[in-house]
């Protein structure tokens, strides 16, 4: 493949990797809280739903980028009600609240199919863009891309660098521990998931408001799934969630031309290549999860009483 046809399919990896990217961050800060959250796909698609309603009828697209953190975020309340307060089975919590997301954006979304919204476009980083091959790579996005290389290093940082972080960890490592530090388990499980479904709500943003830039039922097309396997892939690590996420885009963008080309593969084919690439995934990491183990958080999935 020649560098013509490999600049664009990389650049295009970019795109369709950062949705993957933010939910699977969310996911992935939830999860280093002690809680396993399977609705990340329903949390996505109410995500896109408020970020394309609030930027419709405001005219704002960062109005509508915040909508759609929040109702991530809200979201994830209603799994840490379940879960936190009412001591609810995580796994069957996370399953519910997929079916629901997806139910409600696609009731509430019916009406705006095909309608645009103002959203985000594409435009060079002086300096950078002009840099042969990188910067046709990198740095002609648009913004929520380019906010995207900054977040797996303020994620590192916090997790690593900062009180609330390393708490975090405690909680979602050994929550009687940290209990018995003076720390608060439960509350600190709360943080994780607001601020998880926060992350995953800005994936669903980018789908509405940067990559279609309006409005389909079902438009997170099984990228909440995605994210869920590249958490266990990176083995909550960021910078291994970005390789990931990636990797993946450039499978769907790959895939895309291949059906743009005319290409002889059913089109239901080339549609599985991203999904099967999930279970090889798995797979791999299953396969070397034997010796890391530990690098799940040892309390994940495992509720906790709540403080009284």
């Amino acid at each position: 493949m020649n560098l013509e046809l490999l600049i664009p399919l990389l650049a295009a990896a970019i795109q369709s990797g950062t949705p993957v990217l933010f939910a699977t961050l969310g996911e992935m800060f939830t999860e280093r809280a002690g809680v396993l959250n399977l609705g990340v796909e329903g949390m996505m698609i109410v995500g896109a739903l408020a970020a394309f309603l609030t930027a419709k009828f405001t005219g704002s697209p960062w109005l509508g980028l915040v909508a759609g953190g929040l109702a991530g975020a809200g979201m994830g309340a209603i799994h840490g009600l379940v879960c936190l307060e009412f001591l609810g089975n995580q796994t069957v919590s996370g399953l519910a609240l997929t079916i629901f997301g997806i139910g409600l954006a696609d009731y509430l979304g019916t009406p705006f199919i095909g309608q645009s919204a103002p959203g985000f476009y594409a435009f060079d980083v002086p300096l950078l863009s002009s840099i042969p091959a990188i910067g046709s790579i990198f740095f002609k996005h648009d913004a929520m891309v380019y906010l995207s290389y900054i977040t797996p290093v303020l994620f590192w940082f916090f997790w690593h660098r900062t009180k609330t972080g390393l708490a975090l960890t405690a909680a979602g490592e050994y929550p009687k521990a940290a209990a018995a530090a003076g720390l608060h388990p439960v509350r600190l499980s709360w943080l994780g998931i607001l601020a998880g479904g926060f992350l995953v709500g800005i994936g669903g943003a980018y789908l509405s408001l940067a990559y279609t830039h309006l409005w389909t039922n079902g438009m997170s097309a099984g990228r909440g799934w995605i994210a869920v396997a590249l958490v266990i892939f990176a083995f909550w690590r960021p910078g291994r969630a970005v390789f990931g996420a990636y990797l993946f885009g450039g499978v769907m963008a790959f895939q895309l031309r291949l059906q743009a080309t005319g290409t002889n593969l059913p089109s239901s084919l080339l549609l599985m290549l991203p999904y099967l690439l999930t279970v090889l995934v798995l797979l791999f990491s299953a396969m070397r999860g034997s010796g890391k183990s530990s690098a799940a958080p040892g309390s994940l999935g495992v509720n906790i009483e709540p403080e009284g």
